[in-house]
């Protein structure tokens, strides 16, 4: 053989090798990864589009009523207020009644194989109620309405492509994850929060992984083209603490832990209240809630809305200690009455306000009770935030990178660390189990489901 037909040969067989590698490499490419993306991607769109439309219903409102004089304004604040929200109301009990509340259970119930998802009723009445109750004041997030719409597109983009059973139980995973990654613009905390909260289960889980992380990539990308790229809560960059102060923040994360297992104890007995009413009271929840949500609007604005604004308002606005602590009372209350009705909305944003009223608070306690440690009460507002999430929902590391991301300060990144372990340790050791797994537990049982047994571990059902 000459030394050019060996050299064809040898470049032939190497071209055979390369075409061969590539048919495995395409035959491991599962088809779930694409279908994660164009998931993730529609969620992005969907949820951007919600972020959009709920703040401009809220603020077209609101300049509304600062046009009429001050007698019709409030009348005008009872009467929208308590329309919007009782149309919420009639199209979630008339068309979706699983778009109560804000939806996460319904999302884990199903990959747990409880409950089913009927994406064509959930989509457009969690997208129509959900623009409709957050718009009129209530003091709910958007976080809820987007993981569920998030599920729903999942399953509808499963059911496009035919995909298997475990495809579909993916698919609707990864969007959800990609529904907390939109609306907060936190793909890191979206990832997380689908195996940490929701702890679903798959025959390949790095794959799941792989499809999660895609579908909370591609989100991301679809919400940044609509709202752009800055961070969901714009505030200053502050630097690392020192470390002789860590100590003020493990005080502030067991506080945040015992306040966070009295509002999961008062959230589900809220619930349990409005669950006693029937026939004619019931009918009229939407109109009393949404009534009294427009008369504490026109009474002092800073008490409603989901609470972004007001994190804003309270860091760029020096309030002596008791006016922070009364208005995170009053909103601890509301958030309890919101969601308590079952109106559709989520609790994460409402969360964040009160742990940065309630941090404030205290950060200027620590200024005047120790002045050397030169301690900017921001910082403790920051670690508060997530803090207090980590005690509701039980997912400290969830907590840390939703707080990171959203507020764009990864320098406080160990003190948030700090005060998310503090306050998810003193949770559990109350007895405490994460808000999501007891109010899952609580629509199984009336539902007429066995519930299954705790995990002696973490108190968490044995998904």
């Amino acid at each position: 053989m000459t030394p050019d037909s060996h050299s064809f040969v040898s470049s032939l067989l190497a071209s055979r090798m390369r075409f061969r590698r590539f048919l495995e490499a395409s035959e491991g490419l599962n088809l779930v990864l694409l279908w994660a993306a164009i998931a993730g991607l529609m969620v992005g769109l969907v949820g951007g589009a919600f972020r959009w439309l709920t703040s401009a219903t809220l603020n077209g409102r609101v300049r509304w009523l600062a046009s009429l004089p001050q007698g019709p304004e409030l009348v005008a604040s009872v009467l929208l207020s308590s329309g919007m929200v009782a149309l919420g109301f009639y199209l979630m009990r008339r068309f979706a009644p699983d778009t109560s509340g804000s939806g996460i259970p319904q999302i884990e119930g199903w990959l747990a194989g409880f409950f089913s998802l009927f994406w064509w009723r959930v989509l457009p009445v969690k997208f129509l109620a959900g623009i409709l109750t957050l718009g009129s004041g209530m003091v709910m997030g958007r976080e809820g309405p987007t993981i569920q719409m998030g599920g729903a597109i999942g399953q509808m983009v499963s059911d496009w492509f035919r995909a298997s059973t475990e495809q579909a139980r993916v698919l609707v995973a990864a969007s959800a994850g990609a529904g907390l990654a939109t609306a907060f613009n936190a793909p890191l905390a979206g990832i997380v929060f689908v195996f940490e909260e929701m702890r679903p289960t798959f025959q390949n889980r790095l794959r799941a992984y792989q499809a999660v992380t895609i579908a909370c990539i591609t989100a991301t990308i679809g919400l940044q083209l609509l709202l752009g790229k800055g961070p969901t809560i714009e505030l200053a960059q502050f630097g690392a603490p020192p470390l002789s102060s860590l100590w003020v923040f493990v005080l502030l994360g067991l506080a945040c832990g015992a306040i966070g297992y009295s509002f999961n104890r008062l959230l589900v007995w809220s619930l349990n209240c409005f669950a006693t009413l029937h026939g004619l009271p019931l009918r009229l929840t939407g109109l009393g809630v949404g009534g009294f949500i427009g008369l504490v609007s026109w009474l002092y604005p800073p008490a409603t809305n989901s609470g972004e604004n007001l994190v804003l308002w309270a860091f760029d606005t020096v309030e002596p200690i008791h006016t922070l602590l009364l208005l995170c009372s009053l909103r601890f209350a509301l958030t309890l009455l919101c969601y308590g009705s079952g109106a559709p909305g989520g609790i994460f944003a409402p969360l964040l306000s009160i742990a940065t009223l309630f941090s404030l608070g205290l950060g200027q306690l620590t200024i005047d009770w120790l002045p050397g440690l030169l301690l900017p009460p921001e910082v403790l507002a920051i670690a508060g935030m997530g803090a207090f999430v980590a005690a509701t929902i039980q997912s400290p590391l969830t907590a840390i990178l939703l707080t990171t991301e959203i507020t764009s300060n990864y320098q406080l990144i160990l003190p948030i660390m700090v005060s998310c372990s503090a306050a998810t340790l003193i949770a559990h050791g109350l007895g405490s189990r994460p808000i999501y797994t007891v109010l899952l537990e609580r629509q199984l049982a009336k539902a007429g489901i066995a519930v299954p047994t705790p995990k002696a571990q973490n108190g968490a059902i044995d998904l």
